[in-house]
């Protein structure tokens, strides 16, 4: 696994999950050697004070650790090992896996993502099928989003709607591939996976670059999945690929924070790759939603459902995405 050279690179950005990202090593490394692959592993920690560089340099000393002082971000974080692998004086790997530090690799699962890559020439990505911790099904294939997933995000359908959003939540109204395509084995078609598992063909970050760090977190691997396809390379999803997702454990932790992120990264997507109709039609549906959401913050405060601190928070997250 410690191969200077192998087809394979896997680069984890991890910050104060230090238990989980253990985890996700424990599983990937035994998954590489369950699967008689070579493979370079990269963990680069984002500033974390929990011990994690520590615990990365003692238990798993063939990882290629870069402790940085500061949290790069997602996306700085993952550039800054794809840029190292790539200056790295033997030839860069063939395929490089984004897996995040709150999921667990199933066995077989690095072995079926670099059989979709090596068996479709075409395929620049192929996203893991995600699990919850309970084994239930994580969507992790997805449409690029349009307008009405967007108004999905923002807004709820009280009273009888409700039944009919929840009828329409996993349709391709809201971006969703059918649930029987992962029940299946065989690889099929995606626009884009989520980012927490997706393995990308070198040739084709080569072509289109790396991830566009204007994105701090949140809609980067979109991005990067839309530059693919313009290029003309094809995404899938990989069922056979199993891999637990312990989501959201890193952003949860400055919630507010991650809000904004979400946000701001969801707009300068639609700057990216809708025509100037599309993306003036976003803009005003995310400021109706944004003020209905202060609305709705202000009504919960005074009904005593939330603290005033609570109230404070969610209006400076909302006007900010505002003021964007």
């Amino acid at each position: 696994m410690s191969n200077p050279n192998p087809n394979l690179a896997v680069v984890i950005v991890s910050w104060n999950v230090r238990d989980l990202l253990a985890a996700c090593l424990r599983s990937l490394f035994s998954d590489i050697e369950r699967s008689n692959l070579k493979a370079q592993v990269w963990v680069v920690d984002n500033g974390s004070t929990d011990g994690s560089p520590e615990m990365v340099a003692e238990s798993f000393p063939s990882v290629r650790l870069v402790a940085s002082q500061e949290n790069l971000g997602f996306v700085r974080g993952n550039n800054l090992a794809l840029r190292e692998i790539s200056n790295l004086q033997s030839p860069t790997s063939k395929y490089v896996w984004l897996l995040n530090p709150d999921t667990e690799v199933q066995p077989g699962a690095t072995a079926a993502l670099m059989a979709t890559l090596e068996t479709r020439p075409q395929a620049g990505v192929a996203g893991a099928k995600l699990l919850y911790p309970d084994g239930s099904l994580q969507h992790s294939g997805f449409r690029f989003p349009g307008l009405v997933q967007l108004a999905f995000d923002l807004f709820s359908f009280p009273g009888r709607t409700i039944n009919v959003r929840a009828r329409l939540y996993d349709t391709p109204l809201n971006g969703r591939y059918p649930r029987r395509l992962y029940e299946g084995d065989a690889p099929f078609p995606i626009d884009h996976p989520l980012g927490a598992a997706m393995m990308v063909r070198a040739e084709a970050i080569a072509e289109v670059g790396w991830l566009d760090e204007g994105f701090w977190m949140y809609c980067e691997e979109i991005d990067w999945c839309w530059r693919m396809r313009k290029a003309g390379w094809q995404a899938y999803c990989v069922p056979t690929a199993r891999v637990v997702h312990h989501a959201g454990k890193s952003s949860e932790q400055v919630r507010a924070t991650t809000f904004i992120a979400l946000w701001r990264s969801r707009l300068r997507l639609y700057d990216k790759h809708y025509p100037e109709w599309k993306r003036l039609l976003a803009y005003k549906l995310v400021r109706t939603g944004m003020r209905r959401n202060i609305h709705q913050a202000r009504t919960a405060c005074r009904r005593g459902e939330i603290s005033a601190d609570e109230l404070t928070a969610r209006l400076d997250a909302y006007q900010t995405v505002l003021t964007r």
